[in-house]
């Protein structure tokens, strides 16, 4: 019997919203590998599997295409064995779980983003530490006499200033108030009583500024992070939410990551 072609992921290897789609496809078990590429550059590849200029793609082994990461979390539910499914049954809790997905999507991923860059393009060394592992050779040479016209663009295009960072810090502590809120009660996941996509969508579009070691590709370490990102990351793991996150990464993410050995970045 043939082995089915694994499924193509195209991805900027740090992007939380490439992690969300990361993580669902691993927990489910689906064959993918990943095709990752540096930010800004990685639309000719997006564009060539027939998505836009923003990751992830999925490139299914039967061709589709899929562009969204909220489109790729339903793909690997539907592939999902019934104890790794990601949306509820019980039609409360799957509203519940859905809504959630979106408002995680829409006001805490956009701002996890922005407050990291803030923090690492001035970190020239350690950026290009956490990417060259997991783009190809090509890319590996043109990053270092194109990281400063890189970092501009990625600073106007995202809107990165102190004045907009700082903005963004209030917004993921608004998030994460309101998820400590959730919890409040002593639930242990966010939507019913198992873990959903409201879990994996909040945990992983946290991540940028909570960096836990079971990410999917390279973060930095907290030691060697600049002073000013590390009180960031150190304030908001104390949080009960980011608590939250890290204990969803610790139980739910290193166990998703050994169920598929098919999974590497292609370099």
């Amino acid at each position: 019997m043939s082995v089915p072609a694994p499924a193509r992921l195209v991805t900027i290897g740090q992007s939380h919203y490439c992690e969300k789609a990361r993580w669902a496809l691993e927990r489910a078990a689906v064959p993918y590998v990943e095709d990752a590429h540096l930010p800004l550059a990685h639309w000719i590849w997006s564009v060539a599997a027939g998505g836009g200029r923003t990751v992830p793609v999925l490139v299914t082994a039967d061709r589709r295409v899929l562009r969204d990461s909220t489109d790729i979390l339903h793909f690997a539910d539907a592939l999902a064995p019934a104890d790794r499914r990601l949306y509820p049954a019980a039609p409360a809790a799957r509203r519940e779980a859905d809504e959630l997905e979106d408002r995680f999507d829409v006001h805490l991923g956009p701002h996890t983003r922005r407050l990291a860059y803030f923090h690492l393009l001035p970190e020239r060394a350690l950026l290009l530490g956490l990417l060259h592992p997991t783009v190809g050779r090509i890319e590996r040479a043109l990053v270092r006499p194109l990281f400063g016209a890189v970092s501009f663009l990625l600073r106007r295009g995202l809107d990165i200033t102190p004045v907009t960072a700082d903005r963004s810090r209030g917004r993921i502590l608004a998030v994460l108030d309101e998820v400590g809120v959730l919890l409040g009660d002593g639930r242990r996941f966010l939507a019913g009583d198992a873990f959903t996509a409201a879990d994996l969508t909040f945990a992983a579009l946290a991540a940028p500024m909570l960096a836990p070691p079971e990410y999917g590709a390279p973060l930095p370490r907290l030691e060697d992070l600049p002073p000013e990102m590390r009180a960031d990351v150190e304030r908001f793991r104390a949080h009960p939410a980011g608590a939250f996150a890290l204990r969803l990464y610790a139980e739910h993410r290193r166990a998703a990551a050994g169920r598929n050995g098919a999974c590497h970045f292609r370099v």
